[in-house]
């Protein structure tokens, strides 16, 4: 008894220290109550969603409609900061007392966060990080700007939206491609395309050439669907590329797509309908009346004949439908996002279109509290049905057609259904047959999956593994049927196939901890390794067997196949640090390899260094400058980064051809010899710029100067015969880009019912080609020697002959009245004529919303722009005929034969390129039917690139027949121009 008499006593000690001490623990903590309300700056509107809370705690809560709030909370008396937050404003930090009072009354007011600086941002660390904290400049474009705006594809839609991204739509097809330029061409040999990461898994956007199309190959991000991005950010510069790796070197394109939220089923249906047509005809011949004898300058005989507008067999108008439905929902351990879209848009070349189907799938499963698992899944099929124009490398297309045909020719098929042959001279196709009888398409399957392991371990560490698959196979045929006008009159055919393989698997972890009560630290670590296959086969036929159309059938005249593998790898260490959460400095260094360099030099090292200063956080700032700049940002970054693009798998090796000689197999070496001494170009690049917001943030300016240096080009030198080759690829070049970049956000009406926004953007940039081997020039494939690279130039400029110009520059004539062409000083027949590298681009938006309805306009400038015009250079032509000025010399107005004297005079057909365009206007209206399943249904019309302000003579100064391709830019020669379309769309939410 005695025993259980000292037991319990025992326990109650225990029980009432226990008490004691909890009751010492607790002693100067009191339950507090905070209420308020937080409002727009500005327009005193209440503001809903608002998050409320202490900072550092785990109290707070959000508001209400009204923009009320009120939680409580438990705390130790002294000074406390409360935080209020909200997307799209700039966050409020304010200090607080708790001391006797328990009721603490709080009111205040956001301003919209126009440059966005409390935005989080995701950089390669796999860790989201505020905007405020970077040194280096990020641009960002929201769901809502990438939709409703006539266009199709993601890197149409971001045109003008970015300030630094030279966005060109290098063709007018359905799915024509879209090159993207960040601050510049950074390669000569290599790509000058940004990287594409869709949810941390790198994807492909290659322009594959399966069938010649002339300009109008497409680049594979041609396959994602606008209507599934969230949002997109653009990191420009060498300090990404040392977090991203060197494949990141021309900048960063990062794209998100959107993920489920817990909560009911939630509906979205959107259908458009589209007009696409030609938004300008060219001048053409209308004179009725043709030469006797078109070679002979010297017979000004003519009869009388009928002239037609091959135009019209070329383009009509197209339709389009677009039809997208998605579902998101989940639980609080669930989530969900699913979509199905179906995309069908016709061409304003006859007989194209252009066809996506798509099905995406976005699941996030918290498996526990620390580890959150998502998946991702994406199929789309993409088929086209193409025109081919000819363009560099063949001559059977249908604009191909035009600019070679007389257009007295009547292009109508006869009884039989015959087409008459309209290039008299050279042998070229009728561009009414090729529109109408020649067959040409693309089929892409695609499938894009991912799985991201997030790990927050505790408040210090955390980690998170990606692994990412892109697999396409793209299969394409051409067909041109027996008894034809172009130069394949017994039939052409071609089958060639590519299967697209790669994978990136990566692993980063952060651990984030306070050094003192002012200085935060932030470490990552990480490692990546990727991997790349491409398999293609093709097979070209004539000789056509009547009505077969596969090229076994016909008289094989070159098979095909290739294979090729590449790996890169790569690690890197960063450190930040936070300084009183207003100063922020970063460093970073990073190993990259890429197998397709050699082994002494394919790992290379890089290093980045950053920082910024939030400057209106000071007191001293608030007290004298805070009244007008509430926000003032200098951010400054430098970084190094490798370009492992120039190189194919095997160019670092001297590649032998398989051949038969004397009926036995044999290896024969190709032109290009090998160095295994290569190694990745390299980047050097400095930034510097401030971020301001003045009149409580209605106006908001981003400033942006860099430098940036390319050292270690990859060149193919030109090698004396005695070596048996004809060139190698040697690290032998250099160039340079310098540029500014500015953003305007502005205000300047913001009402309860009336809104108005404007965005403003301008970039400028220099390129010059610094150093040459042995300051020479090099020609420019796919440009018929018209774009070269010339040491002290911009990279791809125009350098052919031109005029010989009398003393008082006018144009000499010789003694038949007809031009000729000049030499230089130190006697060559060639200069530089034009430069398609433009001075300036910028963009001009206006936003209004009133009550229900909006209205957005944007416009798009390009200038100091050459182009040459390869179409006026044929139509002008006598020999052809087609050309409004082969009419003035059928008037008398010029000598016969003018237009034949200009022809070898490049410096003719050199134009300025210069363009103001109305890219986007949108018209909606946002309907809130009180129906039960109804959320709201929004009716949209917007037209795309209904005018252009511009002094061109051709279709189009945008478009540029070399595809995407790096160096050879303005070069129009029979490629589709961009279309102006019309769209009606309706979207319900439900």
């Amino acid at each position: 008894m005695r025993k259980l008499h000292d037991y319990l006593g025992l326990k109650f000690r225990l029980v009432l220290f226990a008490l004691m001490v909890s009751t010492l623990s607790a002693f100067g903590q009191s339950q507090y109550t905070f209420t308020g309300t937080v409002t727009e700056t500005g327009t005193n509107l209440p503001l809903a969603g608002a998050s409320v809370f202490i900072e550092n705690t785990s109290f707070g809560t959000i508001t209400d409609f009204d923009g009320n709030y009120s939680f409580t909370a438990t705390l130790e008396s002294g000074a406390h900061t409360l935080v209020f937050s909200s997307l799209g404003f700039t966050t409020q930090k304010m200090s607080i007392d708790a001391g006797g009072n328990l009721t603490i009354s709080t009111d205040t007011s956001l301003a919209e966060d126009l440059l966005s600086l409390d935005e989080v941002i995701v950089t390669g660390s796999g860790a989201g990080v505020n905007k405020r904290t970077l040194g280096n400049a990020i641009s960002s474009v929201k769901a809502e700007q990438l939709t409703e705006n006539g266009a199709t594809q993601i890197d149409q839609a971001i045109a003008g939206k970015i300030t630094g991204a030279l966005v060109q739509q290098n063709s007018g097809d359905p799915a024509g491609g879209i090159s993207i330029r960040l601050r510049g061409p950074s390669t000569i040999a290599g790509s000058s395309d940004p990287l594409y990461i869709v949810d941390g898994i790198i994807i492909s956007n290659s322009s594959n050439e399966l069938v010649d199309l002339g300009g109008n190959t497409q680049n594979r991000l041609a396959d994602i669907n606008p209507n599934d991005i969230e949002k997109i950010e653009v990191i420009k510069g060498a300090a990404a590329a040392a977090i991203y790796g060197s494949r990141a070197s021309n900048g960063v394109v990062q794209i998100f797509t959107k993920q489920g939220s817990s909560g009911e089923p939630k509906f979205t249906f959107t259908t458009n309908a589209r007009i696409n047509e030609l938004r300008k005809e060219i001048d053409y011949n209308t004179v009725q009346l043709a030469w006797e004898v078109p070679t002979d300058r010297a017979n000004l005989a003519t009869y009388e004949t009928e002239r037609y507008n091959l135009q019209d067999e070329i383009f009509d108008t197209g339709f389009g439908i677009e039809n997208y439905l998605s579902m998101t929902g989940g639980s609080e351990k669930t989530s969900y996002y699913l979509s199905a879209s179906h995309l069908d848009n016709e061409g304003i070349v006859k007989n194209t279109n252009f066809k996506r189907y798509g099905f995406k799938a976005n699941i996030t499963q918290k498996a526990f509290d620390w580890l959150d698992i998502t998946g991702g899944f994406n199929y789309v099929r993409s088929v086209s049905k193409d025109v081919p124009n000819g363009g560099i490398n063949n001559a059977y297309g249908a604009i191909t057609g035009y600019v070679f045909s007389d257009n007295s020719v009547d292009p109508s098929p006869d009884e039989s259904g015959v087409y008459p042959v309209t290039s008299l001279l050279v042998p070229r196709t009728n561009p009414a047959e090729a529109v109408a009888r020649f067959d040409f398409g693309q089929k892409t399957n695609r499938f894009i999956t991912s799985l991201a392991l997030n790990a927050k371990f505790n408040d210090h560490l955390s980690a998170k593994y990606t692994f990412g698959m892109d697999y396409y196979n793209q299969s394409a045929t051409a067909y041109i049927p027996i008894n034809n006008t172009s130069p394949n009159g017994d039939g052409y055919s071609r089958r060639a196939d590519l299967n697209n393989f790669q994978y990136n698997s990566d692993l980063n972890v952060t651990y984030r901890t306070d050094l003192t009560d002012v200085i935060s630290s932030t470490s990552t670590i990480g490692g990546s390794w990727q991997y790349e296959e491409r398999q293609s086969v093709g097979i070209n036929a004539t000789g056509l067997p009547p009505l077969v159309q596969t090229a076994t059938g016909g008289s094989i005249l070159e098979q095909g196949e290739s294979r090729s593998q590449i790996s890169y790898w790569g690690a890197f260490f960063q450190q930040s640090f936070a300084f009183n959460d207003k100063i922020y400095v970063n460093g970073a260094i990073r190993m990259d390899g890429a197998s397709t360099f050699g082994e002494d030099e394919r790992n290379q090292v890089y290093f980045k260094a950053s920082g910024s200063y939030v400057m209106s956080d000071e007191d001293f700032w608030k007290d004298t400058f805070g009244d007008t700049f509430n926000i003032f940002k200098l951010r400054a970054s430098w970084g190094q980064a490798g370009n492992l693009t120039a190189l194919g798998a095997y160019a670092r090796f001297t590649n032998y051809n398989p051949s038969a000689l004397t009926g036995a197999v044999s290896l024969i070496p190709s032109t290009l010899q090998g160095n295994a001494d290569l190694k990745p170009e390299r980047q050097d690049e400095f930034e510097f710029g401030f971020d301001s917001g003045f009149l409580e943030n209605r106006l908001g300016i981003e400033f942006t100067y860099y430098k940036q240096k390319v050292t270690d080009l990859l060149l193919q030198r030109v090698l004396g015969p005695s070596s048996g080759f004809g060139s190698r690829f040697e690290n032998v070049g250099n160039l340079e880009n310098t540029g500014v970049e500015v953003l305007l956000r502005g205000t300047p009406i913001k009402s309860q019912d009336f809104n108005w926004d404007v965005t403003a953007t301008f970039s400028k940039n220099k390129n010059e080609v610094t150093n040459v081997a042995g300051g020479g020039r090099i020609a420019i494939g796919g440009s018929f020697a018209t774009n070269y690279v010339i040491e002290g130039e911009p990279l791809g400029v125009f350098y052919r002959q031109f005029y010989a110009r009398n003393e008082d520059g006018s144009i000499a004539l010789d003694e038949n009245g007809y031009p000729f062409r000049g030499t230089t000083e130190d006697g060559e027949a060639s200069k530089v004529i034009g430069d398609p590298n433009p001075d300036w681009f910028g963009s001009f938006i206006n936003e209004f919303s009133y009550k229900d309805f909006g209205l957005r306009v944007q416009f798009d400038a390009i200038q100091g722009y050459d182009v040459f015009n390869w179409n006026r250079r044929l139509l002008d032509n006598v020999i052809f005929g087609g050309g409004a000025q082969v009419g003035e010399e059928l008037l008398g107005n010029l000598p016969k034969g003018y237009g034949s004297a200009q022809a070898n005079i490049f410096e003719e057909f050199v134009e300025d390129g210069s363009f103001v365009k109305l890219r986007e206007i949108a018209l909606s209206y946002t309907l809130k039917p009180k129906w039960d399943y109804i959320d709201n249904v929004k009716f949209s019309l917007v037209g795309r690139n209904l005018i252009s302000w511009d002094d061109y003579s051709g279709w189009d100064p945008e478009v540029s027949a070399a595809g995407q391709s790096n160096g050879v830019r303005g070069f129009d020669f029979a490629t589709v121009p961009i279309p102006r379309t019309y769209q009606l769309g309706v979207n319900v939410s439900f």
